[in-house]
């Protein structure tokens, strides 16, 4: 059975091997929703909590496109600006609802889907993991100094409980941090929906 300091090693060098797809990876010709779903479960495999879990399925896709979170298809065809929405779509499910992402995504598909804007979906997805290096530093020095917080709780409680009482403190600290900042992403979209809400009010009054 591992020990608490075993656990936060492990996961540590975990993050080493999680990363972003690189833009050369994602292909430039279309393709059709097999080829998308084979794609996006090829690169994201190591993301996967369990072995057997999808990454992507043809249904997940139609609930997407029903949902306005994706442009429909071209042909039956995706592009490669469908594709790098589709992996924004898959950091933001977990934490988003369709609601929520559907507000942040209006703006990005309005301007920047079509591959001939002036900056492209390819451009801002390069600008927006260009961040990815100094974040992941940051991230692992913050894991660290929430572990060694945690460490500190229970002094006075027998080993073998502390061990998991201290666990315990710093999943809740983890737990918390998440819990805020999903809190503040939640409350600037509603902002957002404000705005958009207002500006065509006023469109109408005019």
């Amino acid at each position: 059975m591992k020990n608490n300091d075993e656990r936060i090693t492990d996961f540590l060098a975990r993050l080493d091997n999680l990363s972003y797809i690189k833009l050369d990876k994602i292909p430039e010709i279309d393709l059709y929703m097999d080829q998308v779903t084979s794609f996006m479960e090829d690169q994201l495999q190591k993301t996967k909590r369990n072995p057997e879990d999808k990454v992507l399925t043809k249904t997940m896709i139609n609930n997407y496109a029903k949902n306005r979170l994706l442009p429909p298809p071209v042909k039956k065809k995706y592009s490669r600006e469908h594709i790098l929405l589709l992996l924004f779509i898959y950091y933001y499910k977990s934490l988003l609802s369709f609601h929520d992402i559907e507000q942040l995504f209006r703006p990005i598909t309005e301007h920047h889907f079509n591959a001939s804007a002036s900056l492209s979906l390819s451009d801002i997805y390069l600008e927006v993991f260009s961040l990815e290096h100094d974040q992941m530093e940051r991230l692992k020095e913050d894991i660290l100094a929430k572990f060694e917080a945690a460490k500190t709780t229970f002094p006075d409680v027998e080993e073998e409980e502390q061990s998991y009482l201290q666990l315990f403190a710093f999943i809740s600290e983890l737990a918390f941090d998440v819990y805020l900042k999903k809190q503040m992403i939640e409350d600037i979209l509603d902002q957002l929906r404000e705005e958009d809400s207002s500006a065509s009010e006023n469109k109408k009054k005019r």
